[in-house]
């Protein structure tokens, strides 16, 4: 059997090329997208598109129920095969229109990519996210072992994490001139900072309380006035690696002047934290919901929380609420149970939510369903 066309693989670049520079995907979508046509071609014996037909759609997605996960060895999840299905979808679609493709290809054809609506429900199903309370952050900051520069590094990076809710791609690509301890901010500038989706923005220091801003603020001045960099240098530099005692390559100090070329080392260095501490992993993103969370408790005013969604990055609100703003289980109980008693004449519940607010609050998000905010 065939394990490479390449009339296919010409196409297919096409394809990819119009993804980044006409749809503006960024890489990781294109990634995913190169998997499902993969996975396709390796199940049709790597056929020519041209000789697509709606039977080969069909047949796919009955090997994708016969299939299981490489990591678990469970059936592929119903997210899984539709995120599949849809890229393949779209790209038989574009196909469709394409020079020598379009007296071959129906594009009803493509349709017969589509999962039963029931089981599109359930891929589409919104499900809780486990995340760290910002007691737990807290209490991970301040087990962090730091003895040496490499120790103060991993407990800044961390903290700064926290103060931000900045990605893990930005963390790995933020450099000194990014911070601005006196305005408390950083900018994520996409010239420089690796961000979701090439957008630049401004991010003030969340009032996270603790010790995580004056652990930023000592971090910054040890990179200055200690090890004396500047500017340009990174904000968390790599791992210089050097002959140990014993003779081999051992952790010796920070490397200058570069970032590092992934988030990896960043992951890891969490996973080692909480671990440490006596906790589960939880990954750098978590901590965004950590602070949607926080933003839940302590914003009053629909601008309040119009502000704190713009500071994690968000264009608009229900990104912020859809995406991150999960109730946890017990909390919505909590909720829930106290929603029937009165709190007081002047009628607020005993949630600790105005009825004014809630108006306004409710008006605000009309609007943004609506586009207009």
């Amino acid at each position: 059997m065939a394990k490479h066309n390449a009339a296919n693989a010409r196409i297919k670049r096409e394809y990819f090329i119009y993804l980044k520079e006409a749809q503006r995907r960024d890489e990781g979508s294109i990634d995913a997208v190169a998997k499902a046509l993969a996975r396709f071609e390796e199940a049709n014996g790597h056929r020519d598109f041209k000789t697509f037909h709606r039977a080969q759609a069909v047949a796919f997605k009955s090997k994708l129920d016969k299939e299981t996960a490489v990591r678990t060895g469970k059936p592929l999840s119903r997210a899984t095969v539709h995120s599949t299905l849809s890229a393949l979808r779209a790209f038989f679609v574009w196909l469709a229109g394409q020079p020598g493709y379009k007296s071959r290809l129906s594009y009803a054809d493509a349709d017969y990519f589509n999962l039963a609506e029931k089981d599109v429900r359930i891929a589409k199903a919104a499900r809780h996210k486990a995340f760290p309370t910002l007691e737990q952050v807290h209490h991970v900051i301040a087990t962090m072992p730091t003895g040496d520069s490499i120790e103060l590094r991993n407990r800044a990076l961390v903290a700064f994490a926290l103060l931000t809710g900045a990605r893990d791609g930005a963390l790995a690509s933020f450099r000194l001139k990014h911070v601005d301890l006196v305005q408390g901010r950083v900018d994520q500038d996409a010239r420089d900072v690796r961000t979701k989706a090439s957008k630049t923005f401004a991010t003030w220091f969340f009032p996270v309380g603790g010790d995580a801003l004056q652990i930023v603020r000592d971090w910054c001045d040890h990179l200055r006035s200690t090890m004396l960099w500047g500017d340009d240098d990174p904000l968390f530099p790599p791992t210089q690696m050097g002959l140990g005692e014993n003779g081999g390559f051992a952790p010796v100090g920070l490397r200058r002047g570069e970032c590092w070329q992934g988030a990896g080392p960043i992951r890891d260095i969490f996973r080692k934290a909480f671990t440490a501490a006596g906790l589960p992993y939880f990954n750098p993103h978590s901590l965004r919901d950590t602070l949607v969370q926080l933003g839940e408790q302590v914003c009053t005013t629909p601008e309040q929380f119009k502000a704190w969604s713009q500071n994690l990055g968000h264009e608009r609100v229900m990104t912020t609420l859809t995406s991150y703003g999960t109730v946890a289980p017990h909390r919505q109980a909590e909720l829930i149970r106290g929603l029937g008693a009165a709190k007081g004449a002047a009628g607020r519940f005993a949630s600790g939510v105005d009825p004014a607010f809630a108006a306004q609050f409710m008006a605000m998000m009309q609007n943004v369903v609506g586009g207009q905010s």
